[in-house]
């Protein structure tokens, strides 16, 4: 598949949005580590086209008291591939992450 050839003005409005959607997730993020949003509300979240891109594996790190090891660890437990997005959750995978986290 060949990389689509965009004018210079396409590519600086992709930039931009690719920017955008960086920030708000470092915003969620910064808010989920602070506590101003829970888990729950995030996982509400995940129909967003942004938040919904989000590695449920960084969010999991994200959380105050997990690194990169104990959100591998929690993942395995409930068996949550490491690439899977917040978008791509089953019901069962988003309830099982409330109970074990939330």
């Amino acid at each position: 598949m060949a990389i689509p050839q965009l004018s210079p003005e396409e590519r600086q409005a992709a930039l931009e949005k690719a920017k955008a959607a960086r920030i708000k997730r470092a915003e969620v993020r910064e808010e989920l580590k602070t506590g101003k949003l829970s888990l729950a509300q995030v996982l509400d979240m995940k129909e967003d086209a942004v938040v919904g891109r989000m590695k449920v594996s960084t969010l999991i790190e994200t959380l105050p008291g997990y690194g990169k090891a104990k959100a591998e660890k929690v993942m395995k437990e409930l068996q949550i591939a490491e690439s899977r997005r917040l978008r791509g959750l089953g019901e069962r995978q988003q309830a099982a992450l409330l109970e074990r986290l939330g």
